[in-house]
């Protein structure tokens, strides 16, 4: 399906692997102009030689790395049609163990970053005629499941991406997100996990994902390319669980 992306102008957070990495390439294989950052140089590198990228290295948890990203992507690239808000970590451990300071780290990333960012991009694309925001949850921003305050912050990025899609609308600015349930890359944290049991996959599967298997990073950009395309027009602050029926939410 031609989803008519072809030299859109698409900036991806956290893009240098992972989830990030696969949105990226979805829209590359869309024929758009895609820039990615991320804070890790070494990563970033390998992207841009893998994918043919342009990128920025910037530690988003900052608010003035974040103006500039802005500033320099518009720059570059002469405009901003979609942004990809996709940056976040996980933080701290179970309430009890966690402190307030890693709660507020948290939500500084994997909130107050895509809110920022979102902010800054809108106003570009007010100026061209409009655009596209897609922010990354969880499955775990609307159900339990994951740590505390990771989920307290996709939890409030899901009620964001459906109270801003309702005031930028009307300046043809579509904000619109994805919940993503278990996504296999290799990271520390599934490395970690297959050194302590080689089974670790296969039975997280068995016991917590319907369709049998975890999901893959391309299943995840196949949406945003969607989500971000004139077919998806009338998808508006809608958040989409893509999850291979991982939720027990009916909704």
């Amino acid at each position: 399906m031609d989803l008519n992306l072809k030299g859109k102008k698409v900036l991806i957070t956290g893009g240098s692997r992972g989830v990030g990495k696969g949105i990226a390439k979805a829209f590359l294989e869309e024929g758009a102009s895609v820039g990615i950052a991320a804070r890790n140089k070494a990563e970033l590198l390998l992207a841009k030689k893998e994918l043919g990228v342009q990128t920025f290295q910037h530690d988003l948890s900052k608010i003035e790395n974040r103006e500039l990203l802005i500033k320099e992507f518009v720059r570059d690239f002469n405009g901003i049609d979609v942004l990809v808000n996709n940056v976040g970590a996980s933080h701290g451990n179970r309430t009890l163990d966690t402190t307030p300071t890693v709660f507020a780290e948290a939500m500084e990333l994997n909130f107050i970053a895509a809110v920022h960012l979102s902010q800054l991009s809108s106003k570009h694309m007010s100026d061209d005629g409009g655009g596209v925001i897609i922010n990354i949850s969880s499955i775990y921003g609307k159900e339990a499941g994951g740590l505390p305050s990771y989920n307290a912050s996709k939890a409030a990025l899901i009620s964001f991406t459906k109270s801003f899609s309702s005031e930028v609308i009307p300046n043809h600015i579509r904000v619109v997100g994805i919940a993503p349930g278990a996504i296999y890359h290799p990271n520390e944290v599934w490395k970690r996990r297959l050194e302590q049991d080689s089974n670790y996959l296969e039975n997280y599967a068995r016991d917590k994902i319907p369709a049998g298997r975890l999901g893959k990073t391309e299943e995840i950009g196949n949406v945003a390319v969607f989500l971000a395309s004139a077919k998806a027009s009338w998808i508006v602050g809608s958040t989409i669980s893509v999850d291979g029926g991982q939720s027990r939410l009916n909704f």
